[in-house]
């Protein structure tokens, strides 16, 4: 196989790529088509991370910016060297290429004793690949003769709480890491010669492991795994089985795995996948039915992405917002069903109004139905924080909540095309057909934060308006979904 330099030539990551996997790192480079689609999540972290990069810039304001958009690799290397010779002493996205590697720095600033460097990571602690990352960054400058004196990595303080506007300085954290830089250099040249030696060859004979997805989702996995059939050790639930010993052993289908090694869900998914059997423990269901009692309300909210930036007065890094919630509720057993909801508008500040709304419509004595309980008080006790003036009513609503979830996630109610999950998705078009999320504009728990972002960006009020009726008609979906679940259950307890 014949290759220019340019063929051969890794950027930084590329070669975290080819760390984490050498055929991930051959696939990106000579066959990028066969990526998998990017999710709304990995949008989502991905703009999270451009958004962080420029706003921890301000740390080190009147800086020089090295565009990437619009110029080549050597067209951004002789920018950042001009600049150089210029007098900057800081340069955003600097770029160097030294030994066939090509890598931009988030922050170059000089500093009393020299050059630093400086990544930034939207995360709230250190981890071992981020040495890797920036690693493989001084390697770089300082083979291009820059003399780098010290190298730091700059991460998000979780206990940062947003007062007026952000401040940038308490909302990052700084942590020197040029003793651990340098002592991987080493093993950093020594992984570049073996990157670059494996490109020369065909695609490397790799089968699928735990890299596939640690420590990051490969954009591959799709390609890869594609020798997989549905019914496969892989799409067990659960922990307790090392899914990878029993693949390097020849067990690849549900049908061979040795039920010894399984617990009682996992026995129920196999039993289920193989036989088509379904568990019905009328007892405990019924047991769980009588738990609820009347007036019923069935409670679902919606919520910021876990966003690295503090949206909010009084918020913290990653702490989710709620902007929306749908409320259906029964009176009585033969009531009327009715709907209540709250969607904020776009550009303010949700809490308040959604919190003072929904505990007017929720009565003291109230059963609280949601789907996964964990979630839904962890947004209530959120806003008790931030609201101690309604925390009496806040912690009785806490304290009166039901989770439906709970008869799925014990299999005291378990259908073969559950596919081992308990996820409203999945239940919902088994145990009620007529009602789906199929179609909707909305249909997965990972695209409202996105459309409501989308609203606050849209400057078409008739977008905004469009986006506002396909949110509004999602969340109806989810309390909807579990007001015709529990009637099933009844239905089925005859």
């Amino acid at each position: 196989m014949n290759q220019s330099i340019k063929d051969l030539m890794l950027s930084k990551s590329l070669f975290l790529n080819g760390l984490q996997c050498y055929k991930s790192l051959y696939l990106h480079k000579y066959h990028p088509e066969l990526k998998d689609e990017i999710s709304e999540t990995q949008n989502a972290l991905f703009q999270s991370g451009k958004e962080v990069g420029i706003l921890a810039q301000k740390m080190f304001p009147g800086g020089v910016e090295i565009p990437y958009e619009g110029l080549t690799y050597s067209e951004q290397i002789k920018r950042t060297a001009s600049e150089i010779d210029k007098g900057a002493t800081t340069i955003y996205e600097a770029t160097f290429s030294y030994d066939e590697v090509f890598a931009k720095i988030d922050i170059l600033h000089k500093g009393k004793k020299g050059w630093e460097l400086y990544e930034v990571k939207s995360a709230t602690d250190v981890k071992d690949v981020y040495l890797n990352d920036i690693a493989v960054q001084f390697y770089v400058v300082n083979g291009s003769d820059l003399p780098v004196s010290c190298v730091s990595l700059v991460h998000i303080n979780k206990n940062y709480v947003r007062k007026g506007d952000i401040e940038v300085k308490k909302l990052f954290t700084t942590k020197d890491v040029t003793d651990e830089t340098m002592g991987k250099q080493g093993f950093i040249m020594e992984e570049i010669n073996k990157q670059k030696e494996m490109l020369k060859g065909n695609m490397p004979k790799i089968d699928i492991g735990d890299y596939c997805s640690n420590p990051y989702v490969c954009n591959f996995k799709g390609y890869c795994w594609q020798h997989i059939p549905a019914n496969s050790i892989f799409s067990l639930k659960g922990v307790g089985v090392d899914k990878f010993e029993l693949y390097k052993h020849g067990i690849m289908h549900l049908r061979d795995v040795p039920k010894g090694l399984l617990s009682r869900h996992q026995r129920i998914q196999l039993e289920g996948a193989l036989e088509k059997k379904n568990v019905f423990n009328q007892d405990k269901v019924k047991k769980f039915l009588d738990s609820l009692w009347y007036p019923l309300y069935f409670l679902d909210f919606e919520t910021t992405y876990m966003n690295p930036i503090p949206m909010f007065e009084g918020t913290k890094p990653y702490q989710e917002v709620p902007f929306q919630y749908s409320l259906h509720y029964l009176e009585n057993e033969n009531a009327e069903l009715r709907h209540r909801e709250y969607l904020a508008p776009a550009g303010i500040d949700p809490r308040k109004k959604l919190i003072e709304k929904l505990l007017n419509e929720i009565p003291d004595d109230a059963c609280v139905l949601v789907y996964n309980k964990s979630f839904e008080a962890i947004i209530l006790k959120s806003l008790k924080g931030w609201f101690p003036e309604w925390s009496n009513k806040i912690v009785k609503i806490i304290m009166n909540i039901r989770d439906l979830m709970e008869p799925f996630k014990k299999k005291d109610i378990y259908y073969w095309q559950f596919n081992g999950s308990y996820s409203i998705k999945n239940i919902l078009p088994v145990l009620v057909p007529e009602l789906s999320y199929e179609g909707m504009e909305i249909s997965d728990s990972e695209m409202p934060a996105s459309a409501y972002f989308q609203m606050w960006e849209s400057k078409d009020s008739a977008e905004t308006e469009h986006i506002r009726k396909a949110l509004l008609e999602y969340c109806k979906l989810d309390t909807l979904a579990m007001v015709r679940i529990v009637e099933k259950l009844k239905e089925l307890l005859g």
